[in-house]
């Protein structure tokens, strides 16, 4: 599939900014599922300092630094990103998860470099604490001797029954333990309470972000509407050897395909999101995000 992504952010502050640091993930990460064919960052206010850099998960960030006065600030990227289908895998193949929880915890020995990359996500994160109320939450998913593969599809379904999807009912700050309390949130907060599941349990979780197309999740033609399509949408990487990182969906309980446009991958929010910045002035501000994916002819 190919797409072409318009994704705009707009600030408008309550008094004079003076000096501003922003920090962008908005450039999909090349991978071997998907290549961006072209992309576009247009900044207003136009008089600004730019670095681009590979941050240390391997995304593309751009740093901004604005040194003049302003009361606004706009950020709008464009980008053609052209997404492959992904190899078929069976569950039943995937290594056993208690098996692979032994393999990455810690035995002073020299693990292979797959699982040394891996345990870089097994930790807790600013916002993924690992408790054992999400072990328990998750019991029923990890029965013994059950493939790691199984085990993540078995936590999406799981997540994607209980947990209500309800814009405005949690922020970007609310703690996983109470989206677990309260059982509703966003992608983010499906993700998260994913990833805590997973590496309370001794396994790696990354999070994803990127966006989603529009329509059907399971089928091109037929089926229940994307969950989370018009903005920016965030997903599960699961550490599944031999097969390596596999993604899960919880927010549309489906495993990740070419509905999906990956931008950035990190231990949570915090690491990939789209734009965050520190500011001199500014007071309070009011945010607009507008997001659209339109899907092109297939090549």
């Amino acid at each position: 599939m190919r797409y072409r992504i318009h994704h705009e952010t707009a600030y408008d502050y309550a008094s004079d900014v003076l000096h501003a640091h922003h920090v962008l993930h908005l450039v999909p990460r090349p991978a071997p599922f998907q290549q961006c064919l072209e992309h576009t960052i247009r900044i207003d206010p136009d008089t600004y300092r730019r670095r681009d850099e590979i941050d240390a998960f391997g995304n593309a960030v751009t740093h901004l630094e604005f040194e003049h006065v302003h009361q606004r600030l706009e950020v709008l990227t464009q980008m053609e990103v052209e997404v492959h289908p992904r190899p078929k895998v069976f569950a039943g193949h995937s290594m056993p998860w208690e098996r692979l929880c032994e393999e990455l915890a810690y035995y002073g020995g020299y693990p292979t470099r797959e699982n040394l990359e891996a345990c870089r996500f097994r930790h807790e994160s600013p916002y993924v604490r690992v408790k054992q109320e999400f072990t328990d939450y998750s019991a029923e998913c990890f029965p013994a001797d059950a493939p790691i593969m199984e085990c993540a599809d078995a936590l999406m379904v799981k997540l994607n029954r209980e947990l209500k999807y309800s814009p405005g009912a949690t922020t970007v700050g609310t703690p996983v333990r109470e989206v677990l309390k309260h059982r509703r949130g966003v992608c983010q907060d499906f993700a998260h309470l994913m990833i805590a599941c997973l590496r309370s349990r001794g396994l790696a979780a990354r999070y994803v972000s990127g966006y989603l197309r529009e329509g059907p999740m399971r089928d091109a033609n037929a089926g229940p509407a994307a969950v989370g399509a018009g903005a920016s949408h965030a997903w599960v990487a699961v550490f599944s050897p031999p097969f390596g990182w596999l993604e899960f969906d919880p927010t549309n309980d489906v495993i990740v395909g070419t509905g999906h446009i990956a931008v950035a991958w990190g231990r949570d929010f915090g690491d990939v999101s789209p734009l965050h910045g520190v500011l001199l002035g500014g007071a309070d501000h009011k945010m607009e995000v507008s997001v659209t994916v339109e899907t092109l002819t297939p090549w």
